[in-house]
């Protein structure tokens, strides 16, 4: 069974075997108050520890490990007939409750973990989404910057149409009287004129094919 919202609270003994694997010796009585078992893991099953707790007239069950280990396992077995709690530890707690299990009444207190487990995992999995969220803000943002700042170096200078259009045109002819191209190429796009070509003179003092200055920005 849970422990209930408010918790509970009693004296705590070091089982006697230690592994509750065999009869318990009974908790003492007469004090009033309630007593728990602390238990060492292996040699037997879960549910056997715990009954063999039960029987032994303890009010709940402290079981734990006998290894160092990350995480803690699940004890499973058959609830049928136990009516104490039983909580499962890891190695250090149990050394360390070993160390003040005095069996003094109110020395050891059981509190449900239900609420404060929920609360954590809640506040946890929210500081991640805002961990989350504010590295994709700041990789998207830096990217951004970046991109902007690319465009902003490598954009070619721009001039307007008005600026190009005032510039002074010629229609090309060939010097030569051998056809239409006589080899002579524009500086900018590097073809070949055409006799009969209209090029802009540039203020760089080249020539440019008149087709090619209306596509070309800059």
């Amino acid at each position: 069974p849970r422990v209930t919202g408010d918790g509970i609270c009693g004296s705590l003994r070091a089982a006697d075997p230690a592994d509750a694997c065999a009869p318990v010796r009974a908790a003492p009585g007469g004090s009033g108050g309630m007593a728990f078992v602390l238990i060492a893991r292996g040699n037997c099953s879960f549910e056997g520890k715990v009954r063999a707790a039960q029987r032994a007239g303890f009010d709940a069950a402290l079981v734990h490990d006998d290894e160092d280990k990350a995480s803690l396992y699940s004890m499973v077995g058959d609830p049928e007939g136990i009516h104490i709690p039983a909580v499962f530890v890891s190695k250090m707690a149990g050394e360390t409750l070993k160390k003040f299990a005095r069996g003094e009444d109110g020395e050891c207190c059981i509190n449900s973990s239900m609420d404060e487990t929920a609360g954590t995992v809640l506040v946890m999995s929210f500081v991640s989404l805002v961990v989350i969220i504010s590295v994709v803000a700041s990789f998207l943002f830096a990217r951004n910057c970046r991109l902007l700042r690319h465009g902003v170096d490598n954009r070619p200078p721009y001039i307007k149409k008005h600026v190009v259009e005032k510039l002074p045109s010629v229609v090309y002819k060939a010097p030569c009287s051998s056809g239409n191209n006589c080899e002579e190429a524009c500086a900018i796009c590097l073809e070949d004129y055409d006799n009969g070509d209209m090029l802009r003179l540039l203020p760089c003092k080249h020539v440019q094919n008149f087709m090619w200055s209306a596509l070309i920005p800059g």
